[in-house]
């Protein structure tokens, strides 16, 4: 089989709940995502990598219906997003939650307000309730419940970051996009930040796609790989896989100074 072509879920025997084919995505007259093809399987923490500004978070936003696509058709637990009405166009989207890159917090909110605000946009719920979902979240990231009347302002990076996690699992969906979720933090911060999302992942039956270029995050916390060059996925497949390819960028993004010392730090 062809390294990038997908993998056709009925030879792995598992569910595709996000299946992507023949998307093309333009701006102009440039052309980001050509033709592209992709699975994700059910329960599996897919890291999503490419060159930089190659349209990784360009994927991201199609599939979420933040940027529009020229063509092709983006399937979400076996729903063609084309053919969905509104009303069931909202309710798939209540099975999904989103990180962005920058945690996107709202900045006039405190933490609990932000995690509240999808709860209010698609629940009727007590306010006690909202209160006790909001608080569960925060523990649920390892947040201090105190940090609940904080506003966005008054948040580390990190805080920042496990704030917009806590939100995006309001709705406790069933998968979880995550937009360079260790961008800006220090190693350490970052490797705590990677054991919470594989610590969720396995608790919660989570699938995760992860838009990334975090090497550790790569070699730690992802069950598969899937690398984007000239707008298509070029190759797919365990960290092993990524580190035999022989495409000149997969083996410069794999084989470099940075990767030599995480393949150290990592025996």
């Amino acid at each position: 089989m062809n390294a990038s072509a997908p993998v056709p879920a009925q030879t792995t025997g598992r569910e595709a709940v996000i299946r992507v084919r023949d998307i093309v995505v333009k701006f102009g007259e440039r052309t980001v995502l050509n033709h592209l093809d992709l699975d994700v399987f059910r329960g599996e923490i897919l890291g999503f990598v490419g060159t930089s500004g190659g349209g990784k978070s360009v994927l991201t936003r199609t599939i979420l219906g933040l940027v529009p696509k020229t063509s092709g058709t983006v399937e979400v637990f076996g729903e063609n997003l084309d053919d969905l009405s509104e009303r069931e166009r909202s309710a798939l989207e209540r099975r999904w939650g989103v990180l962005f890159q920058q945690g996107a917090l709202f900045s006039s909110l405190t933490v609990k307000q932000n995690i509240q605000f999808p709860l209010r946009e698609n629940l009727k719920l007590s306010q006690r309730l909202l209160d006790e979902i909001a608080f569960t979240k925060i523990e649920m990231v390892g947040l201090k419940p105190d940090v609940a009347e904080k506003l966005p302002s008054e948040l580390s990076g990190g805080m920042i970051k496990r704030a917009a996690l806590a939100r995006s699992l309001a709705l406790d969906p069933e998968i979880l996009f995550l937009d360079e979720p260790t961008s800006g933090l220090d190693p350490i911060g970052a490797g705590d930040f990677d054991e919470l999302i594989k610590t969720l992942q396995q608790t919660l039956g989570l699938t995760v796609f992860m838009v990334t270029h975090d090497l550790d995050s790569l070699h730690t916390v992802c069950d598969r790989i899937a690398a984007l060059a000239d707008g298509k996925v070029i190759a797919q497949g365990t960290i092993e896989t990524m580190m035999a390819a022989t495409h000149p960028w997969l083996r410069a993004y794999f084989h470099g100074t940075r990767a030599r010392a995480v393949q150290a730090a990592h025996g």
